[in-house]
């Protein structure tokens, strides 16, 4: 899902537990993660779910600041990370016979075409959604911004359709709109809500006690967690700690802990959850996008597959992994930082995995 950025503060004061030399590569202007307290936080899991640096650093004076360091176990908003576990679940039901990726949006959902909420929608396969190749647009936007309305599905299909179509069907576009239609697939063949679905498929085998997708618009993150920061329409900071769980739902609204975060992405590239050539639509790039670099941030020693981000406003989550599942780093960053430097964020991420797996040259 979309972020925003947001300012810089005053002087930082750190909440460090990390060994020294990990310490100095994450307080690096390069390599900084983010603030605890009201201007943010970090955690992360390291070499096979162990506990490998926890850090925040709060640029807020501390007597106005509510918290401490955030814990490793804290639940975050996992993004667009969210997307692998909604892919996955409709890739079950291909294999389960009760779904082909060659079947068209139409037949399958056949009310969205009745009711023109996509348009072109018996060109649209199921592939189409997953691979994001559709050239549906996306819904985000005026439509969809009331922060205590719950929006159904249809309202997010109907935001959409509102705007033009980027790109012609079969090339890749960027939009959060195929993963809500993948939810709504998911719903009609299982007779089940999304969230009770993921959970059944997903979170309930893989012990994932601490994940789930809320499904209103005030529910929001359970326990302590760190909150971040978005700019307004005039440009001041607000928490943004309360996003609308309505717009997100397939596309991006499931929540859950670095631990747990760990534990799919092991679990999925394991082939634990889809077969190997199922496993391949989703990581597989689409149809005209080029191959990632081989080797990931490590350049293959240790191996990191690609991919395996998300963000809204005030946070950045992203958990990488090795393509044999023996390695992750799970990471969630609560953002106080202008848009030019939070283009910054996904670098500093890579440098701090560096610091943590890369062999010191």
């Amino acid at each position: 899902m979309r972020g925003a950025g947001l300012e810089r503060g005053p002087a930082r004061h750190r909440l460090d537990s990390c060994r020294p030399r990990q310490a100095r590569e994450c307080a690096k202007g390069d390599g900084r993660l983010g603030e605890d307290g009201p201007r943010g936080g970090s955690h992360r899991r390291g070499v096979r779910g162990r506990q490998a640096c926890r850090k925040g650093i709060s640029r807020v004076p501390p007597a106005r600041r509510k918290g401490g360091a955030i814990p490793s176990t804290a639940r975050y908003r996992i993004g667009s990370q969210t997307k692998t576990m909604t892919a996955t679940a409709v890739l079950q039901l291909v294999k389960e016979g009760k779904l082909s990726l060659d079947d068209e949006l139409s037949e399958v959902l056949p009310k969205v075409a009745e009711k023109d909420l996509v348009e072109r929608a018996d060109e649209i396969t199921v592939r189409n959604l997953i691979q994001l190749t559709s050239g549906i647009p996306d819904y985000i936007g005026p439509d969809t911004s009331d922060p205590t309305r719950d929006y159904r599905p249809t309202d997010l299909l109907a935001a959409s359709r509102n705007n033009a179509r980027p790109v012609e069907i079969g090339t890749f576009n960027y939009s959060n709109t195929n993963y809500i239609l993948l939810g709504m697939i998911i719903e009609k063949l299982s007779g089940r809500p999304l969230a009770a679905e993921l959970n059944r498929r997903l979170f309930a085998p893989l012990g994932m006690r601490d994940t789930y997708l809320p499904t209103k618009a005030a529910e929001g993150i359970k326990g302590p967690h760190g909150h971040g920061y978005a700019p307004d329409e005039t440009g001041t900071m607000r928490d943004a700690d309360k996003i609308n769980a309505t717009t997100m739902l397939g596309a991006g609204g499931v929540i859950s802990t670095a631990r747990e975060m760990s534990v799919f992405q092991r679990a999925f590239r394991q082939g634990k959850l889809l077969p190997a050539s199922l496993t391949k639509v989703i990581t597989d790039p689409p149809p005209g996008q080029p191959s990632p670099p081989a080797g990931g941030a490590c350049s293959g020693n240790p191996e990191f597959a690609a991919g395996g981000g998300g963000s809204a406003p005030g946070f950045t989550a992203a958990t990488l992994t090795s393509s044999d599942g023996r390695l992750q780093f799970a990471v969630s960053l609560t953002l106080a930082m202008d848009d030019a430097e939070r283009g910054t964020v996904p670098s500093r991420i890579t440098n701090a995995l560096k610091s943590l797996f890369c062999p010191a040259k």
